[in-house]
């Protein structure tokens, strides 16, 4: 059982979500409020925008727009691995405060056009970044290439000798694994050093292949895999390993684009990620790993404070998951614009009903 918690209650410090997509637009309008309704209070946003977040500046004024509507959350900022992003503009960066850069191998997901081709060529940017202390945060797979046998049910794995590299190169720069999907990618960096840590979804804790093959709002990049792969995420949250932890990778897209000729990649969890991880930690009987999972293991990687001032409480109040969410500014009486969140219409039986 969580600690300060009895069958029926669960008091939990405010949750840090180390992998968000808060958009831009009428899209981070609708979104970025809902950040604190999910139970969570420090978020690290993602910078693959049009354009992308590519200099400090850019980062610093998308980091003001986001504290306007959500003044009480505190945004980690992020910029997007470029040929602009110079060792001269890494200092710039950490000197304002910016603590990641994330890096998209080319054509590997959304907005991931202007991404890596060669991660060699970025070598002084990241002895820069170990220097400030930056963390970088990978997307990793490499991009299908039928010629060389990758495609998205792989691409994890064959990233994974990268990941081995970057760490042998700079073993006091912080790396983060994003969104593992495989039993592989587990195994990988529970053989590395300190310095290396990864994140997990909550929609990868919960669906295998079996769930997106065929349903626009599952399919997500990387794809959920094999239900062995599955269980080794399962198995290392379980465990309470240390440098595992949360990192939702919620990303939205207006319905159309999920249910269109060709499915944007993104699984929508915000306003419910707290909710879904307490049902799942208690379905897995470690509701005493909860909290190190959703909190303290991520910000202690990040050099964070060990918690957040302020507490949320859930009940034992089963609530059922909306359809959809209407995004800022559609006219709904004429069938406006859409969000549709993980696990829609599914009764989820906890519920946050008290915050300070």
């Amino acid at each position: 059982m969580a600690p300060n918690s009895d069958e029926n209650t669960i008091k939990l410090p405010w949750a840090s979500d180390f992998h968000c997509h808060l958009r831009q637009g009428v899209m981070m309008e609708t979104v970025t409020p809902m950040v604190e309704q999910g139970g969570v209070c420090t978020v690290l946003a993602m910078p693959n925008l049009t354009p992308p977040l590519t200099t400090t500046d850019m980062a610093v004024e998308y980091g003001k727009t986001l504290q306007k509507l959500a003044p009480d959350v505190h945004f980690i900022l992020t910029l997007y691995l470029n040929p602009e992003l110079t060792p001269e503009e890494i200092k710039k960066a950490a000197a304002s405060g910016i603590t990641a850069v994330k890096v998209y191998p080319s054509g590997v997901t959304t907005n991931s056009e202007w991404g890596v081709l060669d991660f060699k060529t970025y070598y002084p940017t990241f002895s820069a970044m170990q220097e400030a202390r930056m963390v970088l945060c990978l997307h990793g797979e490499c991009p299908s290439d039928a010629s060389k046998g990758i495609c998205i049910l792989n691409a994890e794995e064959r990233f994974l000798s990268t990941l081995r590299e970057l760490h042998k190169e700079f073993p006091r720069l912080r790396i983060v694994l994003e969104h593992a999907t495989t039993k592989a990618a587990v195994d990988c960096v529970k053989s590395l050093g300190e310095t290396v840590g990864c994140t997990i979804t909550a929609h990868h804790l919960y669906i295998t292949i079996d769930d997106w093959a065929g349903h626009p709002h599952h399919f997500c990049k990387p794809v959920a895999k094999y239900p062995h792969d599955r269980d080794a995420l399962r198995e290392v949250v379980k465990s309470g390993h240390p440098r595992f932890f949360l990192g939702s990778d919620s990303a939205p897209h207006p319905r159309s684009a999920k249910q269109g000729e060709k499915p944007a990649a993104g699984v929508f969890t915000t306003p419910v990620l707290i909710p879904l991880m307490v049902t799942l930690f208690e379905n897995m009987g470690c509701l005493d790993k909860l909290e190190g999972f959703i909190s303290t293991h991520g910000r202690k990687f990040y050099g964070l404070s060990e918690k957040p001032s302020g507490s949320i409480t859930l009940t034992r109040t089963p609530f059922k998951v909306p359809s959809m969410y209407a995004i800022a500014g559609s006219d709904q009486s004429d069938g406006g614009a859409t969000v549709v969140p993980f696990m829609a219409e599914t009764e989820i039986p906890w519920s946050i009903t008290h915050t300070e």
